[in-house]
């Protein structure tokens, strides 16, 4: 009997296309389970179920639950990422108008779809201290597109010139914050 070669098209689709959407069921689960009810109460087997892939599917795909949360929660950056960066090349020079624009996109990119502001701001806390670095890493990100927009409008001589990183790092705790307090008062 031959064994299968990973270019063997099955159903219309290579491997490479059956594996990529094993990962993006995977993920819609993690978001539909973990944005709901929470990593704690979700099992491996609860996800397996929900993607429609076997636990030997996921495991080919994930080292365990922390490593989907963790694939969920980097989309989830890089959409708000994203979003943060198109709101500032579509503002005008106006200060107000340019944090408002890249607020507004934040808070859209996580509350449209209330369990991606889950999933980023209540159930990576916790989980593990990789989990916990990576989360101040992204609060960091965050506060770093805050200081550049800063350090741009001292350089245009619009505010004055000073270090802005903690003020940066503030703002960015600020609206992960009002998130948290948004998703505590809609329980």
């Amino acid at each position: 009997m031959a064994k299968a070669t990973p270019s063997r098209r099955y159903g219309g689709r290579s491997a490479d296309e059956r594996r990529e959407a094993r990962r993006l069921r995977l993920r819609e689960a993690a978001l539909a389970l973990f944005g709901t009810e929470g990593y704690a109460a979700t099992s491996i087997e609860r996800l397996c179920a929900e993607a429609g892939v076997t636990a030997r599917h996921f495991y080919e795909e994930h080292e365990g639950r922390e490593a989907l949360l963790l694939a969920l929660y980097e989309s989830i950056l890089a959409e708000a990422r994203e979003a943060v960066t198109r709101a500032l090349v579509r503002a005008s020079d106006d200060p107000g108008d340019r944090v408002e624009q890249a607020v507004v996109a934040f808070l859209h990119s996580y509350l449209d779809d209330p369990r991606h502001a889950r999933v980023a701001t209540l159930e990576v806390v916790g989980v593990s201290p990789a989990m916990e670095r990576r989360r101040r890493q992204a609060i960091h990100e965050f506060a770093r597109l805050i200081e550049l927009q800063a350090e741009r409008l001292a350089s245009e001589g619009t505010v004055p010139r000073r270090d802005f990183e903690l003020a940066s790092i503030a703002m960015a705790g600020a609206g992960h914050e009002l998130v948290v307090e948004w998703l505590w008062r809609e329980e």
